[in-house]
């Protein structure tokens, strides 16, 4: 059926969210019933089977006793609900001796019994919604000392919720998933705490060296040229506010009247007086 397929990553074989998850399925119901439904703590569509015998109400996959899935992946996943109910599931794989090998796995198994051809193991559920992942490859060699070559059907029993069941080829991890593989979603992004700046510590300046009794220690003056002055190295200068030039004062023309040279002083001639005789006397 899938052996054809591109098999690389996941398979899913069933999804309660499709148009026909029992697509490639067949059913099988004798006092019971086998429906979709909404679940309110997942908030999505999930197929309910419902019975009053497991052993008589199942889905089985592929739809036709005579074929095949053809899958060879190794990682069986189930994203299935705990109905606090009997229920079981089988898993039919083949090896590489070319045996048809039975994994029957149930809540109702207490021990583990390995048979030439089936296997029954008991399984614990938590309440709620579980993930169980089965390792076909690792249980084939440990029951069988064989190889494990591909999975040939698959069956689920009543009482279970069924939200997705797929192959993988390796177990991933919840961030590697995507979101239509995980049972809540796609978990919330945290805001990222904002970076905070710390600020160093400043060297405290040296104290002066302690001086004998008698003796004189340094000076004001000396420790102030080598220490320097005291800034605070948080504190920013202040800038300088720059002057706008004063305007230009405009200046006194001079009148012509004023611009012109002074006349010079006439000297007024002193009177002349007759020479006499009585000044020689």
């Amino acid at each position: 059926m899938y052996r054809a397929a591109y098999q690389k990553g996941f398979l899913t074989v069933l999804y309660s969210v499709g148009s026909s998850p029992l697509n490639n399925w067949s059913s099988y119901t004798k006092n019971g019933y086998i429906k979709r439904i909404y679940d309110e703590d997942i908030k999505s569509l999930v197929l309910e089977i419902m019975g009053s015998n497991v052993s008589t109400t199942f889905i089985h996959c592929p739809s036709e006793c005579k074929e095949q899935l053809g899958i060879k992946l190794p990682f069986l996943v189930l994203l299935i609900k705990n109905m606090h109910k009997y229920f079981c599931f089988e898993v039919k794989i083949q090896d590489d001796q070319r045996f048809m090998r039975r994994f029957r796995v149930s809540n109702f198994q207490s021990k583990t019994s390995v048979k030439p051809f089936c296997t029954a193991m008991p399984m614990g559920m938590s309440p709620g919604w579980n993930q169980i992942q089965f390792n076909l490859a690792d249980f084939t060699r440990r029951a069988y000392g064989s190889n494990y070559l591909e999975t040939v059907s698959l069956q689920l029993h009543a009482n279970v919720r069924i939200r997705r069941i797929y192959f993988a080829d390796k177990l991933y991890t919840e961030a590697e998933l995507p979101n239509d593989y995980r049972l809540m979603g796609k978990p919330k992004d945290l805001k990222k705490p904002e970076k905070q700046f710390k600020v160093q510590a400043t060297a405290r300046p040296p104290s002066p060296l302690n001086t004998g009794r008698g003796e004189p220690g340094p000076s004001k003056d000396t420790d102030a040229e080598a220490t320097g002055p005291a800034t605070d190295p948080m504190s920013e200068p202040e800038p300088e506010l720059q002057k706008s030039p004063s305007p230009p004062v405009p200046q006194k023309v001079p009148s012509p009247a004023a611009s012109a040279p002074p006349e010079p002083a006439t000297e007024e001639p002193a009177p002349q007086t007759e020479a006499t005789e009585e000044a020689y006397y």
